[in-house]
């Protein structure tokens, strides 16, 4: 099955029908550049600023101990024992089948709109090679007579503040003397040509539409040749991020007023801890952020060889993803600050809350900085490989569940067609969200495609592990695979407090549901409906598939159809024969007079022919 023989001593640990990463390192990188991604840069920090600063640490690590690490070590050591991605691991149990196929609906989901922030980013790439950024001053042809730029404004720009007001004259001024930055007109009326409504799609935006297209291409190369390509890309995209992080972090420090900006962001609003949604939002951006329950785990470690450490590689990723968000708040707050000194106004009210505040407040942060232009590209450049590293995992999934599902000789060698057949349709299926009402559909895919449904999709991929398969079976293969068992605290958590707090923060999500908005836009009630489909329509894929299987199973009574369509199936294990030790081992058959049940790894090739070191052919029965 490895390509050894099979009474060789010295045996390979290496799955050449599927392939391996070439090292550790690939692996290690490939996975950082999945779970450290737009959403550390992007959402992290809006949400954050949206959850009362310093406040929103608190929930998010205590999600990331109980909840973020103990589902990334499961999601690893799931696709790393059975070698498979995220549908051929449910052998383990046939029935919650469905949760892979709810896995690959939020990857397709997340892989549509992930993409267009990169086009996006892109864009704001290209637009940056110029000696002058087009939105540092408000003297365009889109700007409005609102408009006004710090650097037009003198007064301003020495961070002199206004004279001070009663407080109901000084909110009716800010109400009708709205200051709106040449970024914002810039990313709302030039970019996006934002249109008023939802339903209004206008004309498709052609500058995005060309980068979108820029954007998959990009993506289809690199993984042209599955994980033999995408794990040499990774020494790139994974690192360099961090270098231009860093680099903005010690200018942004450096600026006047950036000190007010950090303290907000490390300031606790204690008041918003008893609010549900700051949990909730903890708790999604944790799932988001990782990656957990979007079946990307799953597919990268599968490609792991069977005794790698992904207990310790679980830790390290876990930790580097939510240090770098926490790094780049310093970077984000930093500059929000000097903006709000600049500005004369709170950091609350600096910018704005949504996807928005990494392409109109940081644009406008990049323009008082001098040699703007080559911020401006570092920036954009970082937030691009920082959304080509998770977007490569993405497209990876879908396409390792394919393969894998149909699992013949031919679609094994026909997969890079498979993998342009994937970046086709995703590059189509994004079309309309570069329109005119692109980003209210991008923001509705971001708030329902991947927030409640991931936290459903990880609780029961968690009871159908400990409580359906087993929770003392999942150790021993563990420890068959690792050496040791999973330490007592992971044992406590995937068993009892992981379920339970994604259990109960679904539950207070639901009390304390707000519709969705974008600044000031209400999303109407058929929208919202459409978001609750699309959340829906990963969630309905475990039921459905439950009931399939559950028909489809034989038994003479429905609890013996239960136990027969819950059981691992005859091939659950690892992947090659020589792992396949202890209760996989393949045994003799039995004589039917010993009245055991001859259970064949596959009934139409009971019987497999071996070629022994001399030469010489014989037939061994693979049985479990």
């Amino acid at each position: 099955m490895n390509g050894a023989v099979p009474s060789e001593a010295t045996k390979k640990d290496q799955n050449l029908k599927r392939g391996n990463w070439g090292n550790q390192i690939e692996f290690v990188l490939t996975s950082v550049g999945y779970a450290v991604g737009l959403g550390n840069v992007w959402r992290f920090p809006y949400l954050c600023y949206r959850n009362g600063g310093g406040a929103f640490m608190f929930p998010y690590f205590i999600m990331l101990i109980f909840c973020g690490i103990p589902l990334f070590f499961m999601e690893l050591s799931f696709g790393q024992f059975a070698s498979q991605g995220c549908l051929g691991v449910w052998r383990i149990s046939p029935m919650f089948k469905g949760v892979g196929y709810g896995m690959m609906v939020v990857s397709t989901y997340i892989g549509i709109y992930y993409n267009v922030v990169i086009c996006i980013a892109f864009y704001y790439f290209f637009s940056s090679m110029t000696p002058v950024l087009p939105w540092t001053y408000c003297n365009n042809p889109w700007n409005t007579p609102d408009c006004m730029s710090v650097l037009d404004n003198p007064n301003i720009t020495n961070g002199s503040q206004p004279p001070a007001l009663p407080g109901n004259v000084s909110q009716a001024l800010n109400q009708t003397l709205k200051r709106t930055s040449p970024s914002e007109e810039y990313w709302r009326l030039y970019v996006l040509k934002l249109s008023d409504d939802i339903g209004n799609f206008g004309e498709v935006r052609l500058p995005l539409l060309g980068c979108l297209g820029v954007s998959w291409v990009v993506v289809f190369l690199c993984l042209i040749r599955g994980v033999k390509s995408s794990g040499k890309v990774v020494y790139f995209t994974a690192t360099f991020p961090y270098v231009v992080l860093t680099i903005l972090f010690i200018r942004g420090v450096t600026l006047e007023g950036a000190f007010t900006g950090i303290m907000y962001y490390l300031t606790p609003q204690w008041d918003k801890i008893l609010e549900a949604k700051v949990w909730g939002d903890a708790a999604s951006q944790i799932f988001y952020s990782l990656g957990c329950a979007w079946g990307g785990l799953v597919t990268m470690a599968s490609y792991n060889k069977f005794h790698n450490n992904c207990y310790r590689d679980s830790v390290i990723i876990s930790i580097t993803n939510c240090a770098t968000s926490v790094y780049a708040g310093f970077v984000i707050f930093s500059i929000l600050g000097f903006m709000a000194n600049h500005l004369g106004v709170d950091v609350s009210r600096v910018a704005d809350h949504g996807p928005g505040l990494a392409f109109v407040a940081y644009p406008e942060a990049l323009t008082l900085l001098p040699i703007s232009p080559l911020w401006s590209l570092l920036f954009f450049f970082m937030l691009i490989l920082l959304g080509l590293g998770t977007q490569f995992c993405l497209l990876e999934t879908l396409v390792t569940a394919i393969v894998d599902e149909v699992g013949n000789e031919w679609i094994l060698q026909k997969k890079t067609y498979v993998t342009l057949g994937v970046a086709v349709a995703g590059f189509l299926l994004g079309i309309p969200l570069t329109s005119q009402a692109g980003i209210y559909w991008l923001l509705l895919m971001d708030n329902y495609a991947a927030s409640f449904s991931l936290v459903i999709i990880s609780c029961i991929m968690c009871v159908s592990i400990m409580y359906i398969y087993g929770h003392q079976n999942y150790f021993q293969d563990i420890q068959m695979m690792l050496g040791f068992p999973p330490p007592l605290f992971f044992q406590i958590c995937w068993r009892f407090v992981s379920p339970a707090i994604i259990f109960f923060i679904l539950i207070f999500s639901v009390i304390q549901y707000q519709p969705i908005t974008y600044n000031q836009y209400q999303y109407p009630s058929w929208a919202v409906a459409i978001g609750f489909l699309m959340a829906l329509s990963s969630v309905i894929c475990i039921p459905l598939y439950a009931l399939f299987q559950f028909c489809r199973t034989d038994g003479d009574t429905l609890l013996q159809r239960l136990k027969n369509a819950t059981k691992p199936s005859r091939d659950w294990g690892p992947a090659l024969l020589e792992h396949r030790t202890g209760r996989y081992a393949p045994t003799i058959a039995p004589s039917p007079e010993d009245g055991l049940e001859v259970q064949p790894l596959h009934p139409d090739k009971a019987q497999i022919p071996m070629v022994g070191s001399n030469g010489s052919s014989r037939l061994q029965d693979s049985r479990i």
